[in-house]
């Protein structure tokens, strides 16, 4: 599928190539590792079947798990956690690396381009990955970064242990709700990874965030950055 282009906000994709990128932070489940964790039955297993279908119904962008359980009692909030560790330790056995990353890693070291991480998921997960496949991403922030995407937060703490603005970092993630919204509210560009093109169905079509580049591989974001900005090293 050709790369595709939205236009949001204040940063556009028809941005001129004098915009200077000086660094890309990345998701890393269902971006940089290969999706495995079914997500619907980790929360279906979390907040039951009538409640995930109820809240599903509310937020068309996706539930998420994390804020909505910070109400919860402590023991329920334990069982939660329990729950959702459960499904990432089974994720975690099968971690497989994103076709494109690591070809894409190799570009950006070559232009210098810093290269950082943000997930949901624990440490324990990110420090598997950098010994599994042998990158390194820095900083790399797990959940125990609070608050978490959507929240601008770990961006911008990013950003600034870069010395870098924001408009000079792009985020690169698979998840409207989390990835691109945490990147626009950072005031970042942003870059969506849609591999099987659902984001193209009309419940998204009006959701508060939307990227400034989309494209359905890893291997295609070297064209949107050699196409739309300044790589000079």
């Amino acid at each position: 599928m050709a790369t595709s282009t939205f236009f949001s906000g204040a940063f556009s994709a028809a941005a001129p190539k004098s915009i200077r990128l000086r660094g890309i932070v990345f998701d890393m489940d269902g971006t940089l590792t290969v999706p495995v964790i079914n997500f619907p039955a980790m929360y279906k297993a979390v907040l039951g079947e009538e409640e995930y279908s109820d809240i599903k119904s509310k937020n068309p962008s996706g539930v998420d798990i994390l804020h909505h359980i910070e109400s919860w009692n402590p023991d329920r909030k334990r069982s939660a956690y329990e729950i959702i560790a459960d499904f990432e330790k089974q994720g975690l056995d099968r971690l497989q690396i994103m076709p494109g990353a690591s070809e894409l890693c190799s570009f950006l070291e070559s232009r210098n381009i810093r290269r950082g991480l943000i997930t949901r998921n624990v440490k324990a997960a990110v420090d598997l990955f950098h010994q599994r496949f042998g990158m390194t991403f820095a900083p790399a922030l797990s959940r125990e970064f609070r608050p978490c995407k959507p929240d601008p937060a770990p961006l911008l703490h990013i950003c600034k242990t870069w010395g870098m603005q924001p408009n000079e970092v792009m985020m690169i993630g698979d998840s409207l709700k989390d990835d691109v919204a945490c990147g626009k509210r950072a005031g970042a560009f942003t870059c969506l990874l849609d591999e099987t093109g659902m984001y193209d169905s009309p419940e998204y079509a009006n959701v508060e965030f939307q990227p400034d580049h989309k494209v359905s591989s890893l291997l295609e974001v070297r064209t949107v950055l050699g196409t739309h900005f300044d790589l000079t090293p």
